[in-house]
């Protein structure tokens, strides 16, 4: 096992639906250097914690000092008008903080620019700062509860909406398959971000952000997957469906009844109103009217198939791969467990601004009494 938190070090693992869920970490050899200490602020757990508060507190301006921001303020003209019927106060604070910024994209033979969605970061930190990727067929609005949470650490925080999906500007639609997704996010990163990122992958954000550090290694500084969907191979037969079938099954696939069955699967143990209200966050982006059409010719195209990649670029490394568990939780650990969640993207994401090696943090898990779930 190495030491020095220099060597290159990278993780993966087949996905999987049984509890606990799986965070894995990569490093990309970079050095990084500043004293920076990694360390959620006092006072983050009261401030999350206070669910019914009128206002949210955030890290602003670089400073361990917080700002307050209005729950009930204004939202962007272009997220849905469905926006206001939401509850949840996290939601509804990130849902504010949504914009669009201009990215460069080939459509057909000419080049366009994108009016891409994302949340952009409050501060800028000598560090690198985090990538939040997203799910399948959801939005920038998934990390609600753990970005602030991020800020509150002091971690410089993107959460982007993968083209395709999210509240970007699509009227002149562009391909949506894996290749246009990955040089979109290259042409964000390049033009906005400019600098290697530790770039978060839930689920299928897990493959989206390995094909994209296999592709542009020079954008990416580390890796964090979360419960990874990274071993199925694309979409597989629906590429073969006849187009009135596609978008019959894309339809299904937005309905009311079908995301909140989904979100029942996906959380564990919460209430009925509340799952009803997080269905609509998850849903809200699918109200566009380009939804549709990007995420049939995303099916069409055949998806994410990043098993060679693993195979061929990331196999002979995962020996050094450090395996976090998070007890107790559905597949998105970041909406359930946000600040066990956050903790460890800052932990990790500032690792190596210190010399001395840091500490595996121990999980509790049901049933067992401090439990390490540590693994490197």
């Amino acid at each position: 096992m190495s030491t020095n938190p220099h060597d290159l070090t990278v993780a993966y693992s087949k996905f999987t639906t049984s509890r606990p869920q799986l965070l894995q970490f990569y490093h990309i050899h970079r050095h990084i250097s500043n004293h920076f200490e990694p360390a959620l602020i006092p006072g983050a757990r009261e401030r999350f914690t206070s669910m019914y508060s009128m206002h949210l507190w955030f890290n602003s301006g670089g400073r361990l000092g917080t700002n307050a921001v209005s729950v009930d303020g204004g939202f962007p003209s272009f997220i849905p008008e469905e926006v206001k019927e939401i509850k949840d106060p996290f939601a509804r604070a990130l849902a504010q903080r949504i914009q669009r910024l201009p990215v460069k994209l080939q459509v057909g033979f000419s080049e366009s620019c994108i009016m891409s969605s994302c949340v952009k970061p409050r501060f800028q930190r000598d560090t690198n700062p985090a990538v939040l990727l997203h799910c399948f067929d959801s939005s920038c609005l998934e990390w609600r509860r753990t970005y602030p949470l991020l800020e509150d650490a002091a971690v410089e925080t993107w959460a982007i909406d993968i083209l395709g999906w999210g509240f970007s500007d699509l009227e002149r639609l562009p391909p949506c398959d894996a290749a246009s997704k990955r040089y979109h996010l290259y042409q964000l990163w390049r033009t906005h971000i400019q600098r290697p990122m530790i770039l978060v992958g839930p689920s299928l954000g897990a493959a989206v952000a390995i094909d994209f550090a296999v592709n542009f290694p020079e954008a990416v500084d580390k890796l964090i997957l979360i419960g990874a969907s990274v071993h199925v191979e694309g979409t597989g037969l629906l590429t073969k469906l006849p187009k009135f079938l596609a978008y019959a099954g894309v339809s299904l696939l937005k309905s009311l009844p079908l995301r909140l069955f989904a979100n029942l699967l996906a959380f564990d143990d919460i209430s009925l109103s509340t799952c009803f209200d997080w269905t609509n966050v998850g849903r809200l982006h699918c109200l566009l009217p380009w939804w549709e059409d990007a995420t049939v010719n995303y099916m069409l195209s055949g998806g994410y198939n990043v098993v060679n990649q693993i195979k061929q670029r990331l196999h002979s490394e995962l020996p050094d791969a450090t395996i976090r568990q998070i007890p107790d939780c559905g597949h998105l650990p970041h909406v359930e467990k946000p600040e066990m969640v956050a903790r460890l993207i800052a932990d990790f994401a500032l690792s190596g601004t210190r010399k001395e090696e840091q500490n595996p943090i121990v999980l509790n898990s049901a049933g067992e009494k401090n439990t390490s779930s540590f693994i490197c």
